[in-house]
């Protein structure tokens, strides 16, 4: 029977940065931080590590990314409850998370590929979105990206 999800690599990596943060080695794996979320089906604890879209230190706040689409297990869980907690280096916020509107994604995409035009390529490439670089292009990826701002309480 052939598996589907995510692959094992891609698991096991997860995983390791999960314990990387837990051991208080996230900053190791520059900008990314620990979501910490609940199951809205089991209920039970959850942690993901996600790659920082954008980061306002003064709220501070963090913008991130669902790089596997609206349908990402932590993505789906923030939806039914969107206050949480996050590690970002070793320090911990109570955050509340907010959805961006389409618009809002266009504008995070476009200045997320002028700052790392590699990364957000590469984000594009994994959900399938076609980019030729153009602003044009990256405006109409980042309306079919589901981005969540995570704004400390």
């Amino acid at each position: 029977m052939a598996r589907t999800g995510i692959s094992g690599r891609r698991r096991f990596g997860g995983r390791l940065s999960v314990l990387l943060f837990r051991a208080g080695l996230g900053p190791l794996l520059g900008r990314r931080l620990l979501l910490h979320h609940t199951g809205r089906v089991s209920g039970r604890h959850r942690q993901a590590v996600l790659d920082v879209v954008a980061c306002d230190r003064t709220g501070p706040s963090w913008t991130v990314a669902a790089g596997r689409g609206a349908g990402a297990d932590w993505y789906r869980n923030l939806r039914g409850r969107p206050k949480t907690v996050v590690q970002f280096g070793n320090r911990h916020h109570a955050v509340t998370a907010r959805f961006l509107t389409a618009e809002a994604g266009a504008r995070m995409m476009v200045e997320y590929a002028r700052r790392r035009p590699a990364t957000a390529r590469r984000l594009c490439d994994c959900l399938g979105l076609r980019v030729d670089g153009s602003e044009g292009s990256y405006r109409a990826a980042g309306r079919a990206i589901a981005f969540v701002r995570l704004d400390a309480d």
